[in-house]
Parts: C-alpha cells; sequence; structure tokens
C-alpha cells in the first residue's frame, strides 16, 4: 500500500517506537514520592523539556493531553470561562471570533459553548485561497474588543493547506488586549513554532495575543493517544478534569509517561531535521501537483498555489463531475491511500466545509482529494498515484455525482 494520508496521522518514527517501548518497562506513577515515582518523573519532565524546546516554550507551559481536540477544547472553553468570570459587570465576554473553514475540533465546539453557554460565534470569511481576510478581523475587534473572549484559528488549513497570517493575528489579538489560541496540529512538524519569539515580536502584554498553541503526537509520528496545550504562564483557563490537580491544576489525572517520552522522542527528530523534511516534502508536493494536473486536466489545486503560502507536504484537488469518496475507493483498490478531507469527517459524503467556504461550488466541495505527505514519502509513492488517478477519475467521473436524496429521505 502506497500511504498518502500523513495528515491523518503518520507512521510512527522508529525512535518513538524504541523510546516508548522502553519507556513501557518504567514502574512507577510519576505523582509518587518514592524512588520509582521519582524516577517516573524524571522520564515524564525530560520528556516536556524535550518537546517545549521545539515549540519555543518552557517545559512547565507543556499540558500534555489525551489527543489534539482535547487540546483545543481546553483551550477554547477553558478561555472562554476563565475570560467571563474576569468580565466587568454588566459587560459580558460573549463574542468568540473564528474564521470560516475551521477543523471540527473547533467547530464542535464553539457550538457547544453557543448551545449551552450562550456564546456568540462570529465568523470571520476565508478568501479564495483558504486564508482568513485580515482586514475582516480587524474590523471586528476594532468594533467592540472588549466583548471579545477570543479569538481561535488553523495555523495552517488542515484540508487545503493554506498557511494563516499567524503573525499579524496575534499582533492584532495583543493590541486588542484578546487571547488567541492557535490549532496548530496539521502545522507542527512541517513549519517552524516559536510561542515565545511570536509573543516578543508581537509585543503581546499579558493574558493578550498569542497565549494557547495545541498539537498532537500523532501528526509527526509519535504516539496516538497523547497530545498538548502549550499555554504562556500568562495565559488563565479553567480546567476541563478535576481531580488531583497535576500539570498545574490545569488537567488532572495520571499522565501517560510512555506516551509522553515517544512523543519527545518524535518531536526532537522533527525538528532536527524540519527544513530539510521541508524541502522534500515541498518537491514531492510540486512534482505531484503538477503530474496530477496533467493527468487530468479539469482537475483544480485548492489553497494556496505558490511554494510558500501551503504546507510543504499538502495537496487538495478538486475533480469536477464525481464524488471524492469514490475516487478514494478506486485509488484504495489501486493500492493508494489519499483522503477526502479532514480524517474526523471521512466516511460521511458530504461537501467541504472548507472549499463551500471559500467560495467553491458544491461540486467542486464534493469532488475533493486531499494527498498528504510524510516523513517517508518517496518519488516512488507519487509516482504510484500519478500511475492510478487518470483510470480512477475515469471511472468514477463516469458514475457521476450521487443523488442527494435517497429512498430513505422521501
Amino acid at each position: 500500500m502506497v500511504y498518502l494520508d500523513h495528515a491523518a496521522t503518520t507512521p510512527m518514527r522508529p525512535e518513538a517506537i524504541e523510546a516508548l517501548t522502553s519507556a513501557l518497562a518504567v514502574v512507577g506513577n510519576p505523582s509518587s514520592i518514592h524512588s520509582a515515582g521519582q524516577q517516573a518523573k524524571r522520564l515524564l519532565e525530560e520528556s516536556r523539556e524535550r518537546i517545549a524546546a521545539t515549540l519555543g516554550a518552557d517545559a512547565i507551559e507543556v499540558i500534555f493531553t489525551g489527543n489534539g481536540t482535547e487540546a483545543v477544547n481546553l483551550a477554547i472553553k477553558g478561555l472562554w470561562w476563565s475570560r467571563q468570570a474576569s468580565a466587568p459587570t454588566g459587560r459580558p465576554r460573549s463574542r468568540i471570533l473564528v474564521p470560516a473553514g475551521e477543523h471540527h475540533a473547533t467547530l464542535d465546539t464553539i457550538e457547544w459553548l453557543a448551545t449551552h453557554e450562550g456564546a456568540e460565534i462570529d465568523e470571520v470569511p476565508l478568501d479564495g485561497l483558504g486564508r482568513l481576510r485580515l482586514d475582516l478581523l480587524e474590523a471586528e475587534l476594532a468594533r467592540d474588543a472588549a466583548s471579545v473572549a477570543l479569538v481561535t484559528m488553523l495555523w495552517a488549513n488542515n484540508e487545503v493547506g493554506t498557511i494563516q497570517p499567524v503573525e499579524e493575528v496575534a499582533r492584532l489579538t495583543a493590541r486588542a488586549g484578546v487571547p488567541l489560541h492557535v490549532d496548530a496540529i496539521a502545522a507542527y512538524g512541517q513549519l517552524p513554532i516559536d510561542l515565545h519569539g511570536l509573543r516578543r515580536a508581537t509585543d503581546a502584554p499579558r493574558g493578550a495575543g498569542l497565549v494557547a498553541l495545541s498539537v498532537s503526537a500523532h501528526k509527526i509520528g509519535g504516539p496516538a493517544g497523547i497530545g498538548a496545550l502549550v499555554l504562556d504562564r500568562s495565559a488563565v483557563v479553567e480546567p476541563l478534569i478535576h481531580g488531583g490537580g497535576q500539570q498545574r491544576r490545569l488537567r488532572s489525572g495520571t499522565q501517560d509517561v510512555a506516551a509522553a517520552a515517544g512523543f519527545a522522542a518524535a518531536a526532537t527528530c522533527v525538528h532536527g531535521r524540519l527544513d530539510d523534511d521541508a524541502r522534500r516534502m515541498s518537491a514531492l508536493r510540486d512534482r505531484l501537483i503538477a503530474g496530477a494536473l496533467a493527468a487530468v486536466p479539469e482537475a483544480r489545486l485548492s489553497g494556496d498555489p505558490g511554494p510558500d503560502g501551503r504546507l510543504p507536504g499538502n495537496v487538495h484537488l478538486s475533480f469536477p463531475g464525481c464524488e471524492g469518496d469514490s475516487l478514494l475507493f478506486l485509488l484504495d483498490a489501486a493500492g493508494v491511500a489519499v483522503s477526502t478531507g479532514s480524517a474526523c469527517q471521512a466516511g460521511v459524503p458530504e461537501p467541504s466545509h472548507v472549499l463551500m467556504a471559500m467560495g467553491r461550488s458544491e461540486s467542486d466541495a464534493r469532488g475533493a482529494l486531499r494527498i498528504t505527505l510524510g516523513h517517508d514519502s518517496t518519488e516512488a509513492d507519487v509516482d504510484a498515484f500519478l500511475a492510478a488517478l487518470p483510470a480512477a477519475y475515469a471511472q468514477a467521473a463516469k458514475a457521476g455525482l450521487a443523488g442527494r436524496l435517497t429512498s430513505f429521505g422521501r
């Protein structure tokens, strides 16, 4: 099988497997004060330090979570609750500013806050490349920054790969006195990330500007089941989980030492070869784009076409007149694994909400494929995809678009 769905999850790196399996033999709860517990704690905290070093943060600012989705929930709900608690009497901070086309970890979280907590969601439009409209965000902040609980956004769009203007948004939110959370799960391991550097560059005051980053281990070749919220010391959030007070009382519960060790090994490996991997993946990406558009001239590239405007490992194409799911299954039968978009939404034949937010047609949004490269991708993988694509597209186009009404819906 040729695996080209690294944005969903990427194979564990050998270094991470070795670190994980070695740490499984370590006995002791890191919250215990006896020597076995302290040995486990030492390994846990060393892992935290190594991960922090790859994100421009201090170790104490890394809060381990069960996955990236939990990190997003902790950031958004935690910031929301703390901002309500500190709001002046009679001046609620009910607004959440969010770009259109975000990952469902964010969309479902803010929808929950709107339903259960009375949050007002102000969606900021994207441009045709999938990039946040900075002018419209600036206008929303200028309209009434005091009513804004937080701004949340992706570092890079997880579907179309467009890199977002994070530094500019961090500067706007710092100036407005509003906290910013960035979902960096898709970007981590492909782009340099420096929390402290960005806060310095944007003159961020305490508790405002970029204060929170979400990341996940399995996107960089670490184990599934562990993520992290990187939380600046000045940020105040309410916890989701109570009981024990671990991790600055922000995420109680016994911590997974072995998963943290595997995460740290992957993070160190990725960080040490970030530039080389980005160059290699970018070359494969550009070759795949050129080959796909030559093989299927009807196809259309989504996202920023510039070499530096999209993630190094991301290709997102729309194929008119066919369902993305049909293409996916046909390519899978030919031995090539790709995606129709976010893996969290895979299997549901709906148009891409990201493409719709970019102003694309429903046909484009239903005929989309996301092809993503990783640390072990090769030219042979690209060749296999390009060889399988024309026949898969011809067969999928012959089948056409599925009817929107089924016998069950009549």
